[in-house]
């Protein structure tokens, strides 16, 4: 829905060359057009006016003097600086643009008709007077030549499988009749067509085609020639077809014109020679013949050179969406000869660019841009329009009230003549107003009307319009004064439209305002006043806001327009320095905005977006500013909203810097989009935004910035009606409204409540409610926002509102909002069902008012909102009958017989014991706590069966704290307690339950089988126990207890001070290498004999073993640190190649899908391979032998080198200080200073390998292997690679600890 809207047109009319132009071509290098005529060739600067360079054909003769010469080409060759002439006399010229000499690089002696270069200028093709194709190299050798008209198809010749004659064939809609059709005769070629042959080339120089006149039929046809110039193929017979052609740069398609009987058409055809779709040219039968064809460099715009019959010639410009091709500019020359176009050119750099050159030696230069005219409204008046120009019609959407697909719209506008330009009012409440541009320079302005049927030039486009379309106002007329005489019609363009009577325009090198005295049919638009700019003013942008209007030059400086003044002025862009601000480049979309201050923004056509002087981005292909937020789309397929209020110009380049990221999943202001959309307009006051996909068709989406946007507004305001339905359509999620300000939602509670009036809504409202924050997960504040979420009341979150909404329902209305209030008990974090279903009871037998539910719609609703037999279970469980029979009867549960016995017995048999009733209700519902305690009143003839429930449901703790500590029923649940523990290995605990109720000799056997001897003697000597046993019970449990589980200092304070044996007690601490404490029993009890016969062997022992381990250990590290440098050498060498493994480069490179094992990771790591479904399908079991398996040693395996760090880690955890000192002190300080010596090289050797082996960034080195280059297998392999594979931290080398003896050397 885009237009070509004109930037610069550029017009030179002081030259006056010898003879009449033929032909031109462009210089790229030096922005300069050469000019062939049939005297001379001349090189023209068009921006400055003069003739750069000027060589005559007629002194080298060749060219006639008298002027009835012809050039039938002419091609600028940048790599030679020469131009290439070709003659129709059949010469071949080069002139060096350098040394301003010419050269004959060949002759043809039939002469030439045409000169085609192909688009790398390695090649040109000839054609010569005999109808024969010469191609050369660029260096002019010849390669070929063959003749134009061949018999042969060519080589892409169709193939059938000859089933059947003609007569046979099925015929489709035409009926039998078709195949005695008889062949329509050849029509030759139109009279006015000069027959020479057209040569046209493919964008990428693999292919050209050549239109030519048959000898035999007279008729025109298209054959398709190869690089080495071999036919490929012939067009079919196509009557009317015309001597224009152009084959589209992108390759696609072929263009022709053709006239039919009634119609004038462009054709398009294949490569193959097929027509392959058209349009129709807006013009009679005979009105019109087309000169040329002519598409731009990127294949986006057709231009169309035609001439009238009245001999007023013209140039049309057509672009296609949606398979509809709209005439998008109009050019038209007028009657004079002089004034029509000798040649025409596309700019062959700039893809909107178009030359002309007219017989009377002018240059016209044009310069278009896309532009997508919409209006500019912010208020819900605006109908968010949008104007397509076809023709000489204006096609408008008004995407407020429907979205209609292109070409197809809500009305369209027929004007008299052709439209090159529309844009609307900026007035607020008049922005679906619009004035249009038509090429005969009249301004033409519609303003709001009546329905369609009052304005004959309003039509609606086939279908029932829901708005009425404007209806014409006033029609202007530009007056050319003196002032313009150098300027004509197509040179005005109509920039802004301000109000009916009064606009902004440009005319090349002026701004002005332009205003009508009255509201006439026409009128003739009197500038009111002039301001000259230094400068071609290439666009034009105006603030509703702040009432400022922007200009930018050619080159990109920027101008403010003071037009609302006195004196209208232009005066430069500044900061707020003073310095002058420009664009780097020049932008063909500019808009204003306020960052901080106000910024004009701009587009260029390379996808930079600048703000002022900053560049922003580089990858947007198209923004709007509405309101407070900039919307961008970018080619990474993303449609940015942005707040530009809480943002600053280096914020906003970051955010955009910060496209598509990984962390961006959260983040509102980003959402993805199809391949190439573009924006189209934003609807005021709404959520959506229209974007425009890249074949045409329309997509309407609520950006979450913008919907979020409108929330908050609402939610600020107290609108919560329209925010609900909003979120309710848009399926946002209900908690945000409590959640984006939970104060003020709790103070308003009652607005709420009557906004919303639906009980329906009130109710889906409460079951959207859940704990989670929604602003903090998933509508998450912009960074920079300035409204935060204020903290609510303290407590959960569900609850709170439930109670809130709850209470002021039924303040205001409890019979109303029953089913709400139902719902507020129900949805609490511990559902109330109870409450809920005694509230439903409460209705029972209660007449039913207007608003009012009865008991059974009450029931119902419940039974929706929990299951049946869930609430069956809740209803019995309030001890209701009456609430469990009117639950029961919607229950399955009602028809088993045994419920039904059940109830009965309940309702009769314990009626008389309340309590036992509830137990037995208790029980049946799985309550057992509550039955306990129901059970515990029901007197002691049924302990027994409390006792049972116990030890059934191991309800122990909540027992003891029913009963009385001295009674005896505590006294049984203390000794059944006590059994349960020791069953569950925790014997220490039951020796103190019967400890303390008195069961003293089963207490110590608990504390004896704990090895809590401490408690074991306290017992004894309570019971007490005589001296033998009590001494042959601390040697029990010294010796089958302590020693057993190494805690020999606790056996030796048994051994020596109960069962008074030292030497005993000496031994256990000489086993347990507590040195000190055996050296002070043996002096203690003067039994130093004990040192040679038990304590210094012992100390040697220790000695020695502590020394072969560690050698053992040392060596043991070093082997594992080899091993572990190795493995993460082949590791890193194997993801290196996996990275480094692309998708092979071919054209079935799609087929190779993303989760295909042709492009595995799985083998990164070791030899092995794991499928997706090795790793899925493993039971429990071989799950566990797996987890046990796989920190293994044995080399090869995937996570050898976790399995070496946390072997590594464990190495050399071992006290030698006791040791050293009990060897000193005996006087073995060889073998003392031998110990030593090998723990501290020991140590020192870990603490230097420590870089070494724990690296700087390991874990980040260990991540699994991810991204785009990522297979499905890789990625489930690494993930079982690294699943519970923390590497193990480094081992803490505590130098601040003294363990070595200075007096050992």
């Amino acid at each position: 829905m885009r237009n070509l809207r004109l930037l610069k047109s550029l017009r030179c009319s002081e030259l006056q060359g010898p003879g009449t132009p033929q032909c031109f071509s462009v210089r790229t290098d030096t922005r300069t057009v050469l000019i062939a005529s049939e005297y001379s060739v001349i090189e023209l600067d068009p921006r400055a006016g003069q003739v750069m360079n000027e060589v005559s054909l007629t002194a080298e003769r060749y060219l006639p003097e008298d002027g009835s010469g012809t050039v039938v080409g002419i091609q600028d060759l940048p790599d030679q600086e020469s131009v290439c002439v070709a003659t129709a006399t059949g010469d071949v010229i080069l002139y060096n643009l350098s040394t301003n000499q010419l050269e004959c690089v060949g002759s043809v002696n039939s002469g030439l008709t045409a000169m085609s270069w192909s688009p790398d200028q390695e090649l040109v093709t000839l054609t010569t007077g005999q109808d024969t194709i010469i191609m050369m190299t660029k260096n002019f050798e010849p390669i070929i030549e063959v003749g134009i008209h061949q018999d042969d198809f060519g080589e892409g010749k169709f193939i059938t499988v000859g089933w059947g004659k003609k007569e046979t064939q099925f015929h489709g809609s035409e009926g039998k009749h078709a195949a005695q059709k008889k062949t329509i005769e050849v029509q030759p070629a139109m009279s006015w067509d000069d027959r020479r042959p057209r040569v046209t080339w493919r964008g990428d120089g693999q292919l050209f085609a050549v239109s030519s006149v048959c000898p035999q039929t007279g008729a025109r046809k298209v054959r398709v020639w190869n690089r080495e110039c071999v036919l490929q193929s012939t067009s079919e017979t196509v009557n009317g077809l015309e001597q224009s052609l152009c084959w589209k740069p992108s390759g696609s398609l072929i263009a022709a014109t053709q006239r039919h009987p009634n119609k004038h058409s462009v054709v398009f055809m294949e490569k193959n020679g097929l027509l392959h779709g058209d349009f129709t040219l807006p013009f009679g039968k005979e009105q019109v013949k087309v000169n040329a064809l002519l598409w731009n460099s990127d294949s986006t715009v057709l231009a169309v050179w035609l001439e009238d019959m009245t001999r007023e010639e013209g140039v049309q410009l057509w672009t296609v969406g949606n398979y509809h091709w709209y005439l998008k500019q109009s050019l038209y020359f007028g009657s004079d000869p002089q004034r029509a176009p000798a040649d025409v050119s596309w700019d062959p750099e700039r893809p909107l660019g178009l030359h002309l050159v007219t017989r009377g030696w002018a240059s016209l230069t044009y310069d278009w841009g896309w532009s997508t005219d919409r209006s500019h409204g912010e208020d819900g008046q605006d109908n968010a329009n949008v104007a397509v120009i076809d023709g000489d019609k204006v096609l408008v959407s008004t995407f407020r009230q429907c979205v209609v697909p292109p070409p197809m719209c809500a009305y369209e506008l027929q004007l008299p003549a052709p439209v090159n330009l529309v844009t609307f009012h900026r007035q607020p409440q008049r922005t679906n107003e619009l004035a249009a541009l038509t090429a005969d320079g009249h301004i033409l302005v519609y303003g709001q009307g009546g329905p369609p049927e009052s304005d004959p030039t309003a039509r609606v486009g086939g279908f029932r319009s829901i708005t009425h379309a404007p209806q014409l106002k006033t029609t202007y007329r530009y007056n050319l004064d003196s002032h313009s005489k150098a300027f004509s019609f197509m040179t005005l363009t109509l920039k802004l439209y301000c109000a009916l009577t009064l606009w902004l325009y440009c005319v090349q090198g002026f701004v002005g305002s332009g205003a009508a005295p009255g509201s006439v049919p026409l009128t003739v638009c009197i500038p009111r006043s002039r301001v000259e700019v230094e400068g071609h003013v290439i666009s034009m942008c105006h603030s509703s806001n702040t009432g400022t209007v922007a200009l930018q030059l050619e080159d990109g400086q920027i101008r403010k327009f003071l037009w609302d003044s006195l004196k209208p002025s232009v005066v430069g862009w500044q900061d707020t320095t003073g310095y002058s601000i420009n664009f780097p480049d020049p932008c063909v979309q500019t808009a204003l905005c306020t960052i901080e201050k106000e910024h004009l923004l701009g587009l260029t056509d390379r996808s930079h977006l600048f703000v002022d002087d900053t560049e922003v981005a580089s990858n947007v292909s198209s923004f709007v500013v509405y309101d407070d937020f900039l919307l961008l789309t970018t080619h990474s397929h993303t449609c940015r909203c942005l707040r530009l209020s809480t943002l600053t110009v280096k914020g906003l380049q970051v955010a955009l810097a910060a496209d598509g990221g990984q962390n961006d999943q959260n983040d509102e202001t980003l959402r993805r989009v199809e391949r190439g959309s573009r924006i189209v307009t934003v609807v005021p006051q709404d959520t959506r935004l229209i974007l425009q996909m890249p074949r045409g068709n329309l997509e309407t989406i609520h950006h979450r910035a913008l919907v979020l946007a409108q929330l908050r507004k609402c939610l600020d305001s107290q609108k919560f009606r329209e925010a609900f339905e909003c979120m309710r359509k848009l399926r946002i999620n209900l908690n945000l409204i409590y959640d984006h300000n939970p104060k003020v939602f709790l103070e308003s509670v009652e607005t709420f409540l009557r906004q919303l009036d639906s009980i329906n809504h009130i109710n889906l409202f409460l079951t959207e409610l859940k704990e989670e924050d929604t602003t903090t997960t998933m509508y998450p504040y912009p960074s920079n926002a300035t409204g935060q979420s204020a903290p609510g009341a303290c407590g959960k979150k569900v609850d709170i509102v439930c109670d809130a909404l709850r209470c002021t329902m039924e303040s205001m209305d409890q019979h109303k909002y029953c089913l709400s209030i139902l719902t507020s008990h129900v949805k609490k974090t511990v559902p109330e069902l109870e409450v809920a279903l005694q509230k439903v009871h409460e209705l029972r037998g209660k007449t039913v008012t207007t608003n009012a539910v009865s008991a059974e719609e009450a029931l119902k609703y419940l039974l929706f909102l929990v299951n049946v037999n869930e609430l069956y279970e809740h209803s019995l469980g309030t001890y209701d009958f009456d609430l469990v029979l009117m639950v029961a009867e919607k229950s399955q549960k009602v028809s088993d017989r045994m419920v039904l016995h059940l109830l009965q017995k309940l309702h009769c048999k314990w009626r008389k014991k309340p309590n036992y009733q509830r137990y037995t209700i208790d029980k049946h519902l799985k309550r057992y706590r509550k039955a306990l305690h129901h059970l515990s009143k029901c007197g002691e003839e049924h302990f027994t069966e409390a006792l049972n429930l116990v030890k059934d449901q191991r309800l122990y703790s909540e027992a003891l704290g029913l009963y009385p500590t001295d009674s005896p029923q505590y006294k049984a649940l203390s000794c059944a307690y006590a059994e349960y523990l020791v069953e569950q290995q925790q014997a220490e605990q039951a020796g103190l339950l019967l400890w303390r109720c008195g069961e003293a000799v089963r207490a110590l056997q608990a504390f004896v089988g704990s090895a809590s001897w401490r408690n074991a003697l306290c017992v004894a000597e309570q019971i007490p126990l005589p001296p033998d046993q009590l001494a042959l019970l601390a040697r029990d449990l010294a010796g089958t207890k302590l020693i057993e589980l190494r805690r020999y200092t606790e056996a030796a304070i048994l051994l020596e001070q109960y069962a008074k044996d030292c030497e005993e007690a000496i031994s256990a601490l000489i086993t347990g290498a507590v040195w000190e404490e055996a050296l002070r029993l043996v002096y203690l009890y003067n039994r130093q004999d004990i040192i040679e016969t038990n304590l210094k062997p012992a100390l040697l022992e220790a000695c020695s073993s502590q020394t072969s381990y560690l050698e053992a250990q040392r060596a043991m590290f070093i082997r594992h640190k080899t091993r572990l440098a190795m493995v993460r050498e082949l590791k890193e060498k194997a993801r290196l190649e996996l990275l480094d493994e692309d998708v092979p480069d071919c054209p079935e490179a799609e087929l190779y899908s993303e989760a295909s094992s042709v492009m595995s990771g799985s083998r990164a790591g070791s030899k092995y391979s794991h499928s997706n479904s090795r790793i899925s399908s493993r039971s429990s079991k071989n799950r566990r032998k797996a987890e046990r398996k796989k920190l293994s040693l044995k080399e090869g395996t995937p996570l050898e080198d976790m399995a070496l760090l946390h072997a590594l880690a464990e190495i050399i955890h071992s006290e030698v200080h006791s040791l050293l000192k009990g060897l000193m002190l005996f006087q073995f300080d060889g073998q003392a200073g031998r110990l030593q010596q090998a723990y501290g090289e020991a140590l020192q050797m870990i603490e230097v390998a420590l870089p070494e082996v724990w690296q700087e960034g390991l874990q980040q080195s260990q991540a699994p292997i991810t991204g785009p280059n990522s297979t499905a297998n890789s990625i489930m392999y690494t993930r079982f690679l690294f699943a519970d594979s923390e590497t193990p931290p480094p081992p803490k080398m505590r130098n601040g600890v003294k363990w070595k003896l200075s007096i050992l050397k």
